[in-house]
């Protein structure tokens, strides 16, 4: 097939070589693997002349985006969470939205799970510690001390597949789990995770520690914020693998320095790749730069599933992860 008969396509962000090769047998790419971020102004003029696109949550897709996006089929998010896509205008302008969810569920709930550890148990002050010099005999208690995980009670925010996969791990720990929600949970996974419903306000005031896992939307921005860490225990943690946002991270980063709360761990913030500059002088929080789904194979499975997402809507088929669902047309 001569190169100028094939599809052009954009991919956006630097991916497994093998995931482009296959790609190059099927379209003329136009790829990004030096992993630079393109402004609004290069990502409009990218899009203006492909069919599809690879992104992830650095490229938002909106209706600037799309303005001269005249052949645009898909774009295909290489993540599970979309809030960079505006999806009523993706929908207007005719555009497919796919997103790669359930490839990072279990993977997710074990970082979200180890950084809950680490920020309980202070692993990455104490290791600071250590290399600092400052240890020079074992104390029964001027050694850092942490907090309990097991028969504690951890209170998730967010029960979607991973907060579900959370609770789970949770129960390995003998710990009582209770959780907040949009809408509350079927008797049967209820009992698969051993959660108890409850409201936010009880949550908080409730939880020895607390893991937020829902998606950013308008309505989630500052879900916590001065007035819910005001009502968490003095000896809560806080931990976030959702979306910077979710947290007033100014706020947090006041409480932490005040004490108002034990710890916080964070993969996610206002702003990334910035970071709040009181937080970075914090000892009591665990900063994470959004690796919850960074292993290999899991990376592999999400551009995997967003290459599946793109070559279907292509083809003429519905992808396996289409968002605006009312846009195929079987």
């Amino acid at each position: 097939m001569n190169t100028q008969s094939k599809p052009k396509i954009l991919v956006a962000r630097a991916i497994f070589p093998e995931a482009l090769a296959k790609l190059e047998e099927s379209f003329e790419v136009r790829s990004n693997q030096e992993d630079r971020i393109f402004s609004s102004a290069e990502l409009q003029k990218e899009l203006a002349s492909v069919v599809g696109a690879l992104v992830a949550g650095s490229e938002r897709i909106d209706a600037n985006a799309l303005a001269n996006a005249k052949d645009l089929k898909v774009v295909a998010n290489i993540s599970v969470g979309y809030n960079n896509f505006d999806v009523p205008a993706m929908t207007a302008a005719g555009v497919m939205a796919t997103n790669t969810p359930d490839v990072l569920t279990d993977t997710t709930a074990d970082f979200g799970f180890a950084l809950l550890m680490a920020t309980a148990r202070r692993i990455t002050e104490s290791e600071h510690w250590v290399r600092n010099g400052h240890w020079d005999k074992w104390s029964i208690v001027h050694n850092p001390l942490g907090m309990d995980l097991h028969h504690t009670t951890i209170g998730i925010i967010g029960m979607g597949r991973i907060g579900q996969g959370i609770a789970k791990r949770a129960l390995g720990f003998g710990m009582n789990v209770i959780y907040h929600n949009r809408s509350r949970l079927s008797e049967a996974d209820e009992k698969a995770c051993g959660a108890k419903y409850v409201s936010k306000e009880e949550l908080l005031k409730t939880a020895d520690h607390v893991v937020l896992v829902l998606p950013y939307t308008a309505e989630n921005h500052h879900t916590i914020g001065a007035k819910e860490i005001a009502l968490m225990k003095p000896t809560a943690t806080l931990v976030n693998i959702a979306r910077g946002g979710i947290v007033d991270d100014a706020a947090l980063a006041h409480a932490l320095k005040a004490n108002k709360i034990f710890a916080a761990g964070l993969d996610v913030f206002e702003g990334e790749p910035g970071v709040h500059s009181e937080l970075l002088k914090l000892s009591n929080v665990v900063l994470a730069p959004h690796i919850a789904s960074a292993t290999e194979k899991t990376r592999r499975a999400m551009v995997d599933l967003a290459v599946e997402n793109l070559r279907a809507a292509l083809s003429g088929k519905k992808p396996p992860s289409l968002i605006n669902s009312e846009l195929f047309k079987a």
